[in-house]
């Protein structure tokens, strides 16, 4: 009898959620870009380019294209940063800490070269722990943190561009 009610309450809670409007993340079409076509003015060899292209891509009808009198939007990548400061010393002066800075200028138009978005910086901070005992893994650790900034930060730009209206 417990298994009864255990399972018509799984399935009353099941219809709630889906009767409120609940839903995954990306997985409405509520969540594409407002714009059909864009160019993105980043070099091909740019990882951010390339994982914003993939996600541009993934996000629904909106097409990616090469020449940039045929998007309804440019984005141009102004300006892109990495940098380490140091955040704080142990006893003897050696690093203890540095903070992780990833800064992103950029600049959205249309093909009439109207802005859709001023020039916006963005920037991601990330701390982390130093050991000289440990370089390599505090390398690596470094470096999936920049990549994890990288993904942030395409997240951001995506967000961005769905909230821009189309000239």
């Amino acid at each position: 009898m417990n298994r009864r009610i255990a399972c018509a309450l799984m399935v009353a809670m099941a219809m709630m959620l889906s009767a409120c409007g609940f839903q995954l993340r990306g997985s409405n079409s509520q969540g594409n870009l407002p714009f059909r076509t864009i160019y993105l003015a980043i070099s091909d060899t740019s990882p951010l380019g390339n994982e914003l292209k993939r996600y541009i891509r993934a996000s629904g009808e909106t097409a990616v294209v090469t020449e940039p009198q045929t998007a309804q939007a440019i984005v141009e990548l102004l300006s892109e940063t990495r940098d380490r400061i140091i955040l704080s010393l142990n006893t003897q002066g050696r690093v203890r800490e540095y903070s992780l800075l990833y800064k992103v200028r950029l600049r959205i138009k249309d093909n009439k070269d109207n802005e859709l978005l001023a020039p916006t910086e963005i920037v991601l901070k990330r701390n982390i722990s130093f050991n000289e005992a440990q370089i390599i893994a505090k390398e690596k650790e470094e470096e999936l943190l920049y990549r994890d900034m990288q993904s942030d930060l395409v997240q951001q730009i995506l967000r961005r561009l769905a909230a821009l209206k189309p000239a």
